[in-house]
């Protein structure tokens, strides 16, 4: 086949399969060149998640007739004064966004500079439709309308327009969490989503569009080094998220999803907080513009430095500095009957010890304290076990009873220490618990679906709109898990009735990691294909937290029900959930062999 030069609109199009792969995409080219633009606020406006309309009108410095003819060429640009590419400041300066779109869609420009009369033009899939006056305040207005409609190659693979919204919301956060300067607004099928005002600063404008809680849960981080700046929230490690969505980077002001800063932030939290679990951070690096490559993407949302290493250490020491900083303080106050939970009743055997799930009662225990084990545990309502002190009432079984062991002790609040026939054994409370609960989620699912408990008074969860469209698209399947979750308002779901094998936790906590745990994988899937993900989710808010004193009974019971419970090994994300130690291995340590 000889070579030939392709026609300009296959040439467009082709450009706008590099930047615009879908809405999100368009509307952050369009947002950008507001942000140039000088604007010191933004509208955006969507319709079905932005699959027929984009819309985004801002008050920056507008265009002349020519200017917007010539905004609608390839490789035109006014974000590059002369040829020092690399030494670009603008968010965007290839000059292909606009024709690209242009290319794939209805596109209208409405501008007006201060002082002078307004203009439009309108270009249909490459076709010029009009091009006239216009009246309208000084800025500009981009429409953006039937995305890919005349190309069903491209259309047929967009998402729903629900999924669809949620990215170009994320778009809009990241790059209003960049600029607190600036005034965003965003109004979906006629709804105001989002609105926050200029000039807060960039901790409350990061608080605004995340989490309330993190204003009271976070640190300022502020490192120079170099002519590297290093700003921004840090999230405390016990405020941590079940998927890492909530990590917001920043490189000159451009939004970046960067595996360098997002391994370095993993690295100044290790030893502070479980492996899966995710800190809540936003970082802003300001560094010379010599010293970064932004034009490695297409649509500049990744970065490449000069000296890789100079950037990943300030940004663990940054980091770690500002944890130092915040000492002993941690994201969750103490309940406030905490005293009640260490009353003890030394003379009084307790009415009904807790359960695991354990059929026989220790020696000398209460029949009626028996049956109302036996009722509790029978109806699915297994409660946590009690951290509190009490005396050790019934003497201790054999370790030759069972393979794991006799309880012993406890180690840290965290490692139950047994007695076996052959060794040692150690257990890690929470890990094994979470297993435990697991396994009787899916035997109650086997069953049909998993009892649930009414809450007296429901819960209220808030949450950001895209979330609480997840959860309420999923809330029939959620149901069979034993989770009865209503929509309340935009921004808010209504917990009614939670797991029974979960017994009192934390509603806000639970609902808040399932919308993320739901927004980590394709919406195709059904929940129960993934079972382990959502009910191991759900176990481990239901399960005994380290750091929580077990009694006796409850220790052994617990080491009963693993013993009978399969792949009780290895707690639902992978981790052992116990070890042993053989006598004679004790034995050479002391130099016994």
């Amino acid at each position: 086949m000889s070579i030939r030069r392709l026609p300009s609109h296959l040439v467009n199009r082709i450009a706008a399969g590099e930047v615009v792969e879908r809405p999100a995409s368009a509307l952050k080219e369009l947002v950008e060149n507001a942000i140039d633009a000088g604007a010191t606020r933004v509208a955006v406006v969507l319709a079905a998640g932005g699959v027929e309309r984009v819309e985004v009108a801002d008050d920056g410095c507008g265009m002349t007739p020519d200017e917007i003819a010539l905004a609608l060429e390839r490789h035109a640009t006014s974000k590059l004064p002369d040829d020092a590419i690399e030494a670009v400041r603008t968010l965007g300066f290839r000059g292909e966004a606009l024709p690209s779109i242009a290319s794939v869609a209805r596109l209208t420009i409405e501008s007006r500079p201060r002082g002078a009369e307004g203009w439009a033009r309108t270009v249909d899939n490459g076709a010029v439709e009009r091009d006239g006056p216009a009246a309208l305040p000084p800025g500009t207005r981009v429409v953006v309308e039937g995305l890919f409609a005349r190309v069903p190659a491209r259309r047929k693979f967009l998402r729903s327009p629900r999924s669809e919204y949620a990215s170009c919301l994320d778009v809009v956060k990241r790059l209003a969490m960049a600029r607190p300067d600036i005034a965003f607004a965003v109004e979906h099928d006629g709804r105001r989503v989002l609105a926050v005002p200029a000039a807060e600063g960039r901790p409350a404008r990061v608080a605004a569009l995340t989490d309330r809680a993190l204003a009271e849960n976070s640190v300022a981080v502020d490192l120079a080094r170099d002519g590297h700046v290093l700003g921004g929230v840090a999230g405390l490690p016990t405020f941590h998220r079940g998927v890492a969505d909530h990590q917001y980077l920043f490189v000159n002001g451009r939004p970046v999803r960067d595996r360098l800063l997002i391994g370095a932030i993993r690295g100044a939290y290790a030893e502070m907080m479980p492996r899966d679990r995710h800190a809540v951070v936003a970082l802003f690096l300001d560094v010379p513009a010599s010293e970064v490559d932004v034009n490695v993407h297409p649509a500049k949302t990744e970065v490449r430095f000069r000296d890789p290493a100079l950037v990943r250490g300030m940004i663990v020491s940054g980091l770690r500095r500002a944890l130092d900083a915040a000492g002993h303080r941690v994201a969750h106050s103490a309940p406030a009957d905490i005293g009640a939970l260490w009353h003890a009743e030394p003379t009084v055997a307790p009415v009904a010890a807790p359960s695991f799930g354990y059929d026989a009662a220790p020696r000398g225990h209460d029949p009626a304290a028996a049956t109302l084990l036996r009722d509790r545990r029978a109806t699915f309502l297994t409660p946590p076990p009690q951290a509190r002190a009490e005396a050790n009432w019934a003497p201790p079984p054999e370790r030759d009873d069972f393979p794991l062991g006799a309880a012993r002790g406890q180690v840290n609040k965290t490692y139950i220490v047994a007695e076996a026939q052959d060794g040692l054994v150690l257990v890690d409370q929470h890990a094994a618990h979470e297993r435990l609960v697991l396994e009787r989620m899916r035997a109650a699912l086997a069953g049909g679906r998993v009892a649930s408990q009414a809450l007296l008074i429901p819960e209220v969860v808030e949450l950001d709109e895209p979330a609480c469209d997840r959860l309420e698209a999923r809330a029939a399947e959620l149901a069979d898990f034993g989770l009865e979750l209503e929509r309340f308002g935009a921004r808010a779901m209504l917990v009614r009735a939670t797991p029974a094998l979960l017994g009192s936790g934390d509603p806000t906590a639970l609902v808040t990691d399932l919308a993320d745990e739901l927004a980590a994988y394709d919406e195709a899937l059904s929940l129960r294909e993934r079972l382990d993900a959502v009910a191991g989710t759900m176990a481990c808010h239901g399960s005994v937290r380290a750091g929580r004193v077990l009694s006796p009974a409850e220790m052994n019971a617990l080491l009963r029900e693993m013993e009978a419970t399969p792949h009780s090994g290895q707690c639902n994300h992978g981790r052992p959930t116990w070890v042993k130690l053989d006598f004679t291995d004790i034995e050479k340590l002391f130099a016994r062999r």
